[in-house]
């Protein structure tokens, strides 16, 4: 399966917005939909993509193979389970730092182009060749 590079970066800017808002606000509920997108966006569904691609109408020039987008949604959602695990057992320090920690990895995506998670998932594959990491299409 293929991804466009356009809506994952659309994707990375409103997940960047609504992680800065989950730390403004210190919203364990933003949070959990928050996770709800990065959950769906393992199995491909991501809403903002299914946005973007109602917004631009125009076929990408390149596409990128869509598991390590898919590995980095798997990332997001372990630190927004993380915060999630701070907010509702009053741990603060926990949920600001998981946040903040998915909210870098947005930004770098939404800003400069650089999938943290993607770049993770590569470094697996080569360091562990017979890994089966094959995300589910």
């Amino acid at each position: 399966m293929r991804a466009d590079p356009r809506a994952l970066r659309f994707g990375a800017a409103i997940t960047t917005m609504v992680l800065v808002l989950v730390l403004v606000t210190e919203s364990p509920w933003l949070l959990a939909a928050q996770a709800v997108v990065f959950a769906l966006g393992t199995a491909g569904r991501s809403p903002y993509t299914m946005l973007f691609k109602t917004l631009v109408k125009s076929a990408p020039k390149e596409t990128e193979d869509a598991r390590p987008p898919r590995f980095a949604q798997v990332v997001g959602l372990v630190f927004a389970g993380a915060g999630l695990i701070g907010f509702f057992t009053g741990i603060t320090p926990l949920a600001l730092v998981a946040t903040a920690a998915a909210l870098l990895a947005a930004l770098l995506n939404a800003a400069f182009g650089f999938c943290l998670g993607c770049e993770m998932y590569l470094l697996i594959r080569r360091l562990l060749p017979a890994a089966k990491m094959e995300v589910p299409q």
